[in-house]
């Protein structure tokens, strides 16, 4: 098993309630990738921070193996949810695969 950490900071220039519906978004996109993209056996996205986080939300997945998250970083659904709900949005990403 592989996990794949992101966390996100949403860029400055929204605000309260754009980020809201910006991480809302997010989640909503990446979540629905469950159980289409093979070897990806879990995902989720966090947006509910504490107000002592320093990041806006989190993306939480398992992938059966390192090939999977390979596999995962091209799928077509992939790339549509991080081009339109993530990537448009997002000044700092943090990744941790372990």
């Amino acid at each position: 098993m592989v996990r794949h950490v992101i966390l996100w900071e949403l860029k400055e220039e929204f605000s309260a309630e754009e980020k809201a519906v910006i991480k809302q978004d997010i989640k909503n996109a990446l979540e629905a990738l469950a159980g289409v993209i093979p070897g990806l056996v879990s995902i989720t996205v966090n947006i509910n921070g504490l107000p002592s986080s320093n990041a806006d939300c989190m993306l939480d997945s398992v992938f059966a193996d390192e090939a999977a998250l390979q596999a995962y970083q091209k799928h077509p659904a992939h790339q549509e949810a991080a081009n339109t709900k993530v990537r448009p949005f997002v000044a700092k990403r943090l990744c941790l695969d372990f």
